[in-house]
């Protein structure tokens, strides 16, 4: 049996639950909810790491307008997930920058689909350049 979610000050509602703006905010969601329910970490955990995440975005600067919300729910879900061991962040990240470079070569409207070339991004080389 799982326990239920908590009501988390600040996030997107209306009388039906959560409100999502983007596709990607509902998966972060639902990711959060299924490892909560395999275990992972408890509702408890993913509040407090949730908090921190904002109050640490908001001593940065967010003005904390609601539109941000899930890109910080977002950073709490991989900080725990590093922290349980469950991912590294370095393997986060890797992924994190193979979605952005699907995402970019992805046209508008269609389903974005990670490939095994979205992991090889190179950079280009930088080259020394001399204002004269």
């Amino acid at each position: 049996m799982t326990t239920p979610m908590p009501e988390l000050h600040g996030m997107p509602a209306d009388g039906d639950g959560p409100v999502f703006a983007e596709p990607w905010e509902a998966h972060a969601f639902a990711l959060a909810v299924s490892l909560q329910q395999h275990g992972l970490f408890t509702w408890s955990e993913w509040a407090l790491a949730l908090a921190r995440q904002i109050s640490a975005a908001q001593a940065a600067g967010d003005a904390d307008l609601g539109d941000t919300y899930y890109r910080h729910w977002l950073a709490a879900l991989e900080t725990l997930v590093a922290a349980k061991g469950a991912s590294s962040n370095d393997e986060l990240a890797r992924y994190r920058d193979a979605w952005g470079h699907a995402a970019n070569r992805t046209p508008h409207g269609q389903p974005i689909e990670l490939v095994e070339g979205d992991f090889a991004i190179e950079q280009p080389a930088l080259r020394n350049v001399r204002s004269t």
